[in-house]
Protein backbone atom coordinates (compact mmCIF):
# COMPACT_ATOMS: atom_id res chain seq x y z
CA UNK A 1 0.00 0.00 0.00
CA UNK A 2 1.50 3.32 -1.11
CA UNK A 3 0.23 6.02 1.22
CA UNK A 4 0.91 9.71 0.63
CA UNK A 5 0.63 11.99 3.67
CA UNK A 6 0.49 15.72 2.97
CA UNK A 7 1.46 17.97 5.85
CA UNK A 8 3.70 15.28 7.34
CA UNK A 9 4.99 17.51 10.16
CA UNK A 10 1.53 18.16 11.60
CA UNK A 11 0.34 16.83 14.95
CA UNK A 12 -2.15 14.33 13.51
CA UNK A 13 0.20 13.24 10.73
CA UNK A 14 2.93 12.26 13.19
CA UNK A 15 0.71 9.80 15.01
CA UNK A 16 -0.43 8.29 11.73
CA UNK A 17 3.13 8.00 10.44
CA UNK A 18 4.22 6.03 13.52
CA UNK A 19 1.29 3.65 13.22
CA UNK A 20 1.36 3.17 9.47
CA UNK A 21 5.16 2.81 9.33
CA UNK A 22 4.94 -0.14 11.72
CA UNK A 23 3.33 -2.22 8.95
CA UNK A 24 6.01 -3.49 6.51
CA UNK A 25 3.46 -3.68 3.70
CA UNK A 26 3.10 0.12 3.70
CA UNK A 27 5.24 2.56 1.74
CA UNK A 28 4.91 6.09 3.07
CA UNK A 29 5.40 9.16 0.90
CA UNK A 30 5.76 12.04 3.35
CA UNK A 31 5.15 15.47 1.85
CA UNK A 32 6.18 18.57 3.80
CA UNK A 33 7.89 21.90 3.37
CA UNK A 34 10.57 21.01 5.93
CA UNK A 35 12.47 17.85 4.89
CA UNK A 36 14.79 17.96 7.88
CA UNK A 37 11.98 17.81 10.40
CA UNK A 38 10.42 14.83 8.62
CA UNK A 39 13.74 12.99 8.39
CA UNK A 40 14.47 13.54 12.07
CA UNK A 41 11.00 12.42 13.08
CA UNK A 42 10.95 9.15 11.15
CA UNK A 43 14.51 8.40 12.31
CA UNK A 44 13.46 8.63 15.97
CA UNK A 45 9.90 7.31 15.87
CA UNK A 46 9.27 5.35 12.68
CA UNK A 47 12.41 3.27 12.25
CA UNK A 48 13.46 5.49 9.37
CA UNK A 49 10.56 4.18 7.28
CA UNK A 50 9.10 6.75 4.94
CA UNK A 51 10.30 8.91 2.06
CA UNK A 52 10.40 12.67 2.78
CA UNK A 53 9.31 14.61 -0.29
CA UNK A 54 8.80 18.24 -1.21
CA UNK A 55 5.17 19.29 -0.82
CA UNK A 56 5.32 20.91 -4.24
CA UNK A 57 6.26 17.57 -5.82
CA UNK A 58 2.92 15.98 -4.93
CA UNK A 59 1.39 14.36 -8.00
CA UNK A 60 4.67 13.10 -9.43
CA UNK A 61 4.37 9.70 -7.72
CA UNK A 62 1.58 7.14 -7.79
CA UNK A 63 -0.17 6.17 -4.57
CA UNK A 64 -3.14 4.16 -3.36
CA UNK A 65 -4.16 6.54 -0.59
CA UNK A 66 -3.76 10.29 -0.06
CA UNK A 67 -4.13 11.61 3.49
CA UNK A 68 -4.46 15.39 3.71
CA UNK A 69 -3.21 16.78 7.04
CA UNK A 70 -2.41 20.27 5.74
CA UNK A 71 -3.68 23.10 7.88
CA UNK A 72 -2.83 25.68 10.52
CA UNK A 73 -2.30 23.83 13.78
CA UNK A 74 -1.35 26.78 15.96
CA UNK A 75 -4.38 28.60 17.47
CA UNK A 76 -2.33 31.79 17.68
CA UNK A 77 -1.58 31.72 13.96
CA UNK A 78 -5.12 30.68 13.15
CA UNK A 79 -6.39 33.72 14.99
CA UNK A 80 -4.00 36.20 13.36
CA UNK A 81 -3.97 34.59 9.90
CA UNK A 82 -7.58 33.40 9.75
CA UNK A 83 -8.13 34.60 6.19
CA UNK A 84 -5.32 32.40 4.82
CA UNK A 85 -7.16 29.22 5.78
CA UNK A 86 -9.41 29.54 2.71
CA UNK A 87 -6.54 29.72 0.24
CA UNK A 88 -4.52 27.03 2.02
CA UNK A 89 -7.44 24.61 2.17
CA UNK A 90 -8.62 25.22 -1.38
CA UNK A 91 -5.18 25.13 -2.99
CA UNK A 92 -4.24 21.68 -1.74
CA UNK A 93 -7.72 20.24 -1.91
CA UNK A 94 -7.94 21.25 -5.57
CA UNK A 95 -4.54 19.70 -6.30
CA UNK A 96 -5.63 16.43 -4.75
CA UNK A 97 -8.91 16.46 -6.67
CA UNK A 98 -6.94 17.02 -9.87
CA UNK A 99 -4.77 14.04 -8.93
CA UNK A 100 -7.91 11.92 -8.41
CA UNK A 101 -9.12 12.83 -11.89
CA UNK A 102 -5.97 11.14 -13.22
CA UNK A 103 -6.03 8.29 -10.69
CA UNK A 104 -9.73 7.70 -9.83
CA UNK A 105 -9.03 4.47 -7.90
CA UNK A 106 -7.07 6.42 -5.28
CA UNK A 107 -8.68 6.95 -1.88
CA UNK A 108 -8.54 10.50 -0.51
CA UNK A 109 -8.83 10.95 3.28
CA UNK A 110 -9.29 14.57 4.28
CA UNK A 111 -9.10 15.72 7.89
CA UNK A 112 -12.00 18.06 8.45
CA UNK A 113 -13.14 19.54 11.75
CA UNK A 114 -16.08 19.63 14.11
CA UNK A 115 -15.98 23.37 13.44
CA UNK A 116 -17.75 22.59 10.15
CA UNK A 117 -20.95 22.35 12.22
CA UNK A 118 -20.78 26.09 12.86
CA UNK A 119 -21.02 28.05 16.06
CA UNK A 120 -23.75 26.44 18.18
CA UNK A 121 -22.22 23.98 20.62
CA UNK A 122 -24.62 24.63 23.48
CA UNK A 123 -25.34 20.93 23.03
CA UNK A 124 -23.23 18.15 21.53
CA UNK A 125 -23.57 17.32 17.86
CA UNK A 126 -26.28 14.79 17.00
CA UNK A 127 -26.90 12.83 13.76
CA UNK A 128 -29.51 15.39 12.70
CA UNK A 129 -27.46 18.49 13.56
CA UNK A 130 -27.25 21.23 10.94
CA UNK A 131 -24.39 23.66 10.37
CA UNK A 132 -25.14 27.13 11.76
CA UNK A 133 -23.15 30.26 10.94
CA UNK A 134 -24.08 33.94 11.55
CA UNK A 135 -24.20 34.70 7.85
CA UNK A 136 -24.76 38.46 8.20
CA UNK A 137 -22.14 38.98 10.91
CA UNK A 138 -19.28 36.62 10.15
CA UNK A 139 -16.03 37.04 12.07
CA UNK A 140 -12.62 35.42 11.76
CA UNK A 141 -13.69 32.82 14.35
CA UNK A 142 -15.99 31.26 11.73
CA UNK A 143 -13.53 31.19 8.82
CA UNK A 144 -11.94 27.85 9.73
CA UNK A 145 -15.26 26.03 9.98
CA UNK A 146 -16.55 27.53 6.75
CA UNK A 147 -13.38 26.49 4.90
CA UNK A 148 -13.84 22.91 6.13
CA UNK A 149 -17.55 22.91 5.29
CA UNK A 150 -16.76 24.18 1.80
CA UNK A 151 -14.24 21.36 1.27
CA UNK A 152 -16.74 18.76 2.47
CA UNK A 153 -19.39 20.08 0.08
CA UNK A 154 -16.96 19.84 -2.84
CA UNK A 155 -16.19 16.25 -1.87
CA UNK A 156 -19.82 15.19 -1.74
CA UNK A 157 -20.34 16.86 -5.13
CA UNK A 158 -17.47 14.72 -6.48
CA UNK A 159 -19.46 11.58 -5.75
CA UNK A 160 -17.65 9.42 -8.29
CA UNK A 161 -14.36 9.78 -6.37
CA UNK A 162 -13.35 7.84 -3.28
CA UNK A 163 -13.22 10.62 -0.68
CA UNK A 164 -13.75 10.42 3.08
CA UNK A 165 -13.80 13.43 5.39
CA UNK A 166 -12.95 12.70 9.02
CA UNK A 167 -14.15 15.43 11.36
CA UNK A 168 -11.82 15.91 14.33
CA UNK A 169 -13.20 17.61 17.42
CA UNK A 170 -10.27 17.14 19.81
CA UNK A 171 -7.14 15.03 19.44
CA UNK A 172 -4.16 14.69 21.72
CA UNK A 173 -0.83 12.88 21.58
CA UNK A 174 2.76 13.07 22.79
CA UNK A 175 3.60 14.68 19.44
CA UNK A 176 1.71 17.91 20.08
CA UNK A 177 3.75 21.10 19.72
CA UNK A 178 4.11 22.26 23.31
CA UNK A 179 4.70 25.79 22.05
CA UNK A 180 1.09 26.12 20.88
CA UNK A 181 -1.72 27.42 23.09
CA UNK A 182 -4.30 24.77 23.82
CA UNK A 183 -5.94 23.77 27.09
CA UNK A 184 -3.73 20.70 27.42
CA UNK A 185 -0.47 22.39 26.42
CA UNK A 186 -1.14 25.14 28.97
CA UNK A 187 -1.75 22.45 31.61
CA UNK A 188 1.46 20.63 30.68
CA UNK A 189 3.44 23.88 30.88
CA UNK A 190 2.04 24.50 34.38
CA UNK A 191 3.00 20.98 35.46
CA UNK A 192 6.51 21.25 34.03
CA UNK A 193 7.13 24.69 35.54
CA UNK A 194 5.46 23.97 38.89
CA UNK A 195 3.05 26.83 38.32
CA UNK A 196 -0.60 27.21 39.27
CA UNK A 197 -2.84 26.68 36.23
CA UNK A 198 -5.32 29.53 35.86
CA UNK A 199 -8.69 28.89 34.25
CA UNK A 200 -12.06 30.61 33.85
CA UNK A 201 -15.17 29.55 35.82
CA UNK A 202 -16.85 28.29 32.63
CA UNK A 203 -16.91 24.52 32.29
CA UNK A 204 -16.52 22.97 28.86
CA UNK A 205 -16.68 19.42 27.52
CA UNK A 206 -14.18 17.97 25.08
CA UNK A 207 -13.69 14.59 23.40
CA UNK A 208 -10.02 13.66 22.94
CA UNK A 209 -9.43 10.87 20.44
CA UNK A 210 -6.42 8.66 21.17
CA UNK A 211 -3.87 8.21 18.32
CA UNK A 212 -4.52 4.46 18.24
CA UNK A 213 -8.25 4.98 17.81
CA UNK A 214 -7.76 7.54 15.04
CA UNK A 215 -5.37 5.15 13.30
CA UNK A 216 -7.98 2.39 13.62
CA UNK A 217 -10.58 4.61 11.95
CA UNK A 218 -8.18 5.41 9.12
CA UNK A 219 -7.41 1.70 8.71
CA UNK A 220 -11.11 0.89 8.47
CA UNK A 221 -11.69 3.56 5.83
CA UNK A 222 -8.71 2.29 3.82
CA UNK A 223 -10.04 -1.26 4.03
CA UNK A 224 -13.42 -0.13 2.70
CA UNK A 225 -11.73 1.99 0.02
CA UNK A 226 -14.59 2.63 -2.38
CA UNK A 227 -16.79 5.16 -0.65
CA UNK A 228 -17.61 8.86 -0.57
CA UNK A 229 -18.62 9.80 2.96
CA UNK A 230 -18.00 11.85 6.09
CA UNK A 231 -17.55 10.59 9.65
CA UNK A 232 -17.15 12.30 13.00
CA UNK A 233 -14.25 10.97 15.12
CA UNK A 234 -15.01 10.24 18.77
CA UNK A 235 -13.63 8.47 21.83
CA UNK A 236 -15.48 6.18 24.25
CA UNK A 237 -16.43 9.17 26.40
CA UNK A 238 -15.77 12.94 26.49
CA UNK A 239 -14.60 14.76 29.62
CA UNK A 240 -15.40 18.11 31.21
CA UNK A 241 -12.68 20.62 32.03
CA UNK A 242 -13.18 20.49 35.78
CA UNK A 243 -13.35 16.70 35.88
CA UNK A 244 -10.07 16.70 33.97
CA UNK A 245 -8.45 19.22 36.31
CA UNK A 246 -9.50 17.24 39.39
CA UNK A 247 -8.10 14.01 37.97
CA UNK A 248 -4.83 15.64 36.96
CA UNK A 249 -4.60 17.23 40.38
CA UNK A 250 -4.89 13.79 41.99
CA UNK A 251 -2.54 11.98 39.60
CA UNK A 252 0.11 14.59 38.80
CA UNK A 253 -0.25 17.16 41.58
CA UNK A 254 -1.63 19.85 39.27
CA UNK A 255 -2.50 23.02 41.15
CA UNK A 256 -5.21 25.13 39.56
CA UNK A 257 -7.11 28.29 40.36
CA UNK A 258 -10.43 29.52 38.99
CA UNK A 259 -10.43 33.19 38.07
CA UNK A 260 -12.14 35.53 35.65
CA UNK A 261 -8.87 37.41 35.08
CA UNK A 262 -7.45 35.05 32.47
CA UNK A 263 -7.78 34.94 28.70
CA UNK A 264 -8.18 31.48 27.20
CA UNK A 265 -7.17 30.91 23.58
CA UNK A 266 -10.09 30.15 21.26
CA UNK A 267 -9.30 30.91 17.63
CA UNK A 268 -12.55 29.36 16.35
CA UNK A 269 -14.93 30.64 19.01
CA UNK A 270 -16.18 29.37 22.34
CA UNK A 271 -17.53 25.81 22.29
CA UNK A 272 -19.16 24.57 25.48
CA UNK A 273 -19.95 21.04 24.30
CA UNK A 274 -17.51 20.35 21.51
CA UNK A 275 -18.10 16.67 20.85
CA UNK A 276 -20.27 14.47 18.70
CA UNK A 277 -22.95 11.88 19.32
CA UNK A 278 -23.09 11.33 15.57
CA UNK A 279 -21.54 7.85 15.55
CA UNK A 280 -22.08 7.05 11.88
CA UNK A 281 -18.50 5.72 11.73
CA UNK A 282 -19.91 2.50 13.18
CA UNK A 283 -20.94 1.65 9.63
CA UNK A 284 -17.28 1.03 8.73
CA UNK A 285 -16.73 -0.91 11.96
CA UNK A 286 -15.26 1.85 14.11
CA UNK A 287 -15.34 1.20 17.86
CA UNK A 288 -12.97 3.33 19.94
CA UNK A 289 -11.11 1.57 22.74
CA UNK A 290 -10.10 4.54 24.90
CA UNK A 291 -12.00 7.41 26.47
CA UNK A 292 -10.81 11.00 26.61
CA UNK A 293 -9.15 10.75 30.00
CA UNK A 294 -7.34 7.52 29.12
CA UNK A 295 -5.94 9.31 26.08
CA UNK A 296 -4.82 12.34 28.10
CA UNK A 297 -3.40 10.32 31.01
CA UNK A 298 -1.40 8.05 28.72
CA UNK A 299 0.08 10.78 26.55
CA UNK A 300 0.78 13.31 29.32
CA UNK A 301 2.54 10.58 31.30
CA UNK A 302 4.88 9.94 28.39
CA UNK A 303 5.63 13.66 27.98
CA UNK A 304 6.23 14.28 31.69
CA UNK A 305 8.34 11.16 32.18
CA UNK A 306 10.74 12.29 29.47
CA UNK A 307 10.18 9.28 27.23
CA UNK A 308 9.50 11.57 24.31
CA UNK A 309 12.27 13.57 22.65
CA UNK A 310 9.98 16.38 21.43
Amino acid sequence: MRIAILGATSHIAKGLIVGLAARPENTLLLYARNHVRVEEFIKHYAGGRGEPLSLDSFGEHTCDVVINCIGIGDPGRLKTEAGTIFRLTETWDDRILQFLSRAPETLYIHFSSGAAYGVDFSRPVEPGSQAQFPLNSLTSAEFYGIAKLNAEAKHRAAGSFNIVDLRIFSYFSRFIDLGTRYLLTDIIAALQDGRVFLTTPADIVRDYVHPDDLLALVDLVIARRKLNAVYDAYSLNPISKFELLERLSHLFGLKYQVTSDVAEMSATGLKNNYFSNNHLAKEVGYQPEKNSFECINNEISIILNGRFRG
